[in-house]
């Protein structure tokens, strides 16, 4: 008995007529028919009534085929899963993800969760950059997005976007303004978030406002950005923020606030992707997933 011969017996139990599983085959009914009596003659059984005007299974044929059709399916799926086994097993990695990732960046991870998955399962873990970097460092993620800088010899950083920041301010207070200088903020206090969330960079722009003249400050613990844009609207305090409208930091802005760049203040918020150096290098487990996201951040975004 041959796989053919299961096969073709399948194709006439399903039709109950030579002539069209012949044409379902691809052959003659004759050749079909004699395959059919092969069969039969090896399994000692008759598996088809034959008459002029019709073709019924027997009690044997009845029995056949499910068990053809069992053997068939098991026969098909074997090419699949050979590869199946053979791929390469998919292991899950987590990359840190900051608060305020912008659009056009999250959707370069995206490309390389694409990219990566046929042998690894990219999923983002949130949390501020001190707390995403720490975790890189103790293999807890395989890679992070992080608010730049990042001064750890075990790490390696690849900077991949630039973005310039304004003043969140009180838009009651400056009607038809295009731009602001540094003088024009003295009156308000600086408010930033809590140091733990807040990235390291904010601390030096703290220290260039003070020596710009900006005295006052105002510091929150834990309501966020949210509690930031609340100090804002009131009409007491301002903040630096992205001014880029896309930036998902846009979504914090309540009534009376308006973001401003600065025409005598430069300002500017780095990220980078960072990875354990022993990881991502040659012969480290992070070597291919290192590699593509070399490829995906290849060119730094800008806005």
């Amino acid at each position: 008995m041959e796989m053919l011969h299961l096969r073709y017996f399948v194709a006439v139990a399903e039709e109950l007529n030579f002539s069209q599983a012949a044409k379902k085959l691809h052959m003659a009914a004759s050749p079909l028919s004699q395959r059919i009596k092969d069969l039969e003659h090896e399994l000692d059984q008759r598996l088809f009534v034959r008459s002029t005007h019709k073709v019924a299974l027997t009690a044997a044929g009845e029995a056949l085929l499910p068990l053809a059709k069992d053997v068939l399916d098991r026969v098909s799926s074997i090419p699949w899963k050979v590869r199946e086994a053979a791929r390469p097993r998919r292991s899950t990695l987590f990359v840190g993800m900051p608060a305020g990732v912008h659009p056009a960046l999250r959707e370069r991870v995206k490309e390389l969760e694409e990219r990566t998955r046929d042998t690894a399962e990219l999923k983002r873990w949130p949390g501020g950059t001190a707390e995403l970097v720490s975790d890189v460092r103790d293999g807890k993620l395989a890679l992070a997005l992080a608010r730049l800088p990042v001064s750890d010899p075990a790490l390696e950083v690849l900077p991949v976007m630039t973005e310039r920041l304004g003043a969140a301010v009180p838009a009651d207070l400056f009607p038809g303004r295009t731009s602001l200088t540094v003088a024009d903020l003295t009156g308000l206090s600086y408010v930033a978030d809590s140091a733990d969330s807040t990235p390291a960079y904010f601390d030096e722009l703290d220290g260039r406002l003070a020596s710009a003249g900006v005295k006052k400050r105002i510091k929150l613990s834990s309501s966020g950005y949210a509690g930031i844009a609340e100090l804002v609207s009131t009409g007491i305090a301002f903040s630096i923020s992205m001014l880029d409208p896309h930036s998902p930091m846009q979504l914090y802005r309540l009534d009376n606030v308006t973001i401003l760049p600065l025409e005598d203040f430069e300002a500017t918020l780095e990220t980078g992707l960072v990875w354990r150096t022993d990881r991502g290098g040659k012969g480290g487990d992070l070597e291919e997933l290192v590699t593509r996201a070399r490829e995906v951040f290849a060119d730094p975004l800008k806005t």
